[in-house]
């Protein structure tokens, strides 16, 4: 069953309305049941959007999209290879905030999108304690982020 919300996001000073199918994300499902507050999910939001657009993820293929044309830039938009490398940026600093110890579960419950229970088992931690640590750690990402 799919557990389908809309919720309103703000992204560089624009809102637009999205829907969230809660069941794909371990962050929007710790959310919706009260074990992380908003702000923390908002945090690990920020911090997964960082990971995609620097494309940290692992490639199954080769790259198809075409070369990048040349063409007259506004100001506001940063070119692709800069708006990735400052993701990337972005994205070493927040890990760097979260510390020594709180990057192992982070990273695998908000960017590769385990749950808490196969990620403490990786881990060889006990059960529950991954939710402490990630709140920890996703409370030091918000500080990072400047989320109130």
């Amino acid at each position: 069953m799919r557990e389908l919300i809309e919720r309103t996001i703000e992204e560089r000073g624009a809102r637009r309305r999205v829907t969230v199918n809660q069941a794909e994300s371990p962050m929007a499902w710790l959310a919706a049941r009260g074990h992380v507050s908003l702000r923390q999910l908002e945090a690990g939001e920020r911090l997964r959007a960082d990971y995609e657009m620097a494309a940290l993820g692992p490639r199954v293929t080769m790259r198809w999209d075409a070369m990048p044309v040349a063409r007259g830039t506004a100001p506001e938009r940063l070119d692709p290879t800069l708006a990735q490398l400052a993701a990337r940026r972005r994205f070493d600093g927040a890990t760097a905030a979260a510390g020594p110890g709180l990057t192992d579960i982070l990273w695998r419950v908000v960017c590769a999108g385990e749950g808490l229970g196969p990620a403490e088992k990786a881990l060889g931690w006990p059960s529950r304690a991954g939710k402490l640590v990630l709140c920890f750690a996703l409370d030091r990402v918000a500080d990072f982020y400047g989320l109130k």
